[in-house]
């Protein structure tokens, strides 16, 4: 299979080392320099690639996506902070018959965190004498705040544990509001990402945590995406590779 890398930061740098670990051939590599606003990124220079795999800036991806897409091919989409946008990316996607696999975070041990919460947070919402909360902690030079990953494990946790209704991720300066979850950061040194989620109760508390150890996983994550996405149409989550 060949790859295009769009961005070359260390995420970039770590997928093309994985890459070729997994003998997937990078075909191209698009920088800031060769790629302003996506104008780089065209039929004739996406010729011979099979799947692109984007990690840039909320500011840059959704140049990058049309790009892609209008050129016919997949891409797979690490960058966070454009959900919004996602209806107008969905039918693009469909228009353009080509593949989009999106997520916030494509560790594959993530992934199956998401699942844990997803029985836990259905399990605790039996009895009302728990309460939740979320904190996340990531390197000091993490752009976003509070991570991706936090907020989509936060919406999970509404959706299951129904006496939390909104998400504050602000600093509390006095006391919240029963049916808010609570999201808290901390920016420091070079750690690459810890979640924990806190059911807490006048008895008991239980935690469950997940902490990344470096960069590999979320390249790792990343390649199994685009592997899974090559031939494929419309709009995917990591959740549609892990289950199908």
């Amino acid at each position: 299979m060949n790859i295009a890398i769009i961005g070359y930061g260390n995420m970039g740098k770590e997928i093309e080392a994985v890459a070729r670990e997994r003998k997937i051939h990078v075909e191209k590599i698009f920088t800031e320099e060769n790629n302003e606003n996506g104008l780089g990124l065209t039929p004739d220079s996406l010729k011979g690639v099979d799947v692109c795999i984007e990690f840039t800036a909320p500011e840059s991806v959704l140049d990058n996506i049309e790009a892609v897409v209008d050129a016919g091919k997949s891409i797979v989409v690490g960058t966070t902070g454009w959900y919004d946008k996602l209806p107008e990316v969905k039918k693009l996607v469909k228009q353009t018959k080509v593949g989009l696999l999106y997520s916030p975070n494509f560790s594959l041990g993530i992934n199956l965190f998401f699942q844990i919460l997803t029985t836990a947070a259905h399990v605790f919402d039996r009895f009302d004498i728990y309460d939740v909360a979320l904190s996340e902690t990531h390197h000091r030079e993490k752009i976003d705040s509070p991570s991706g990953t936090a907020l989509a494990l936060g919406n999970l946790i509404i959706q299951h544990f129904h006496c939390k209704r909104e998400i504050l991720h602000e600093t509390a300066h006095g006391r919240i509001k029963p049916d808010q979850l609570h999201i808290s950061s901390t920016r420091i040194g070079h750690v690459f990402g810890r979640h924990s989620v806190v059911f807490d109760s006048e008895a008991d508390s239980i935690e469950l945590v997940h902490t990344a150890k470096n960069r590999r996983g979320f390249a790792l994550g990343a390649l199994i995406a685009a592997e899974w996405l090559k031939g494929k149409k419309g709009v995917f989550t990591m959740k549609d590779v892990l289950t199908s």
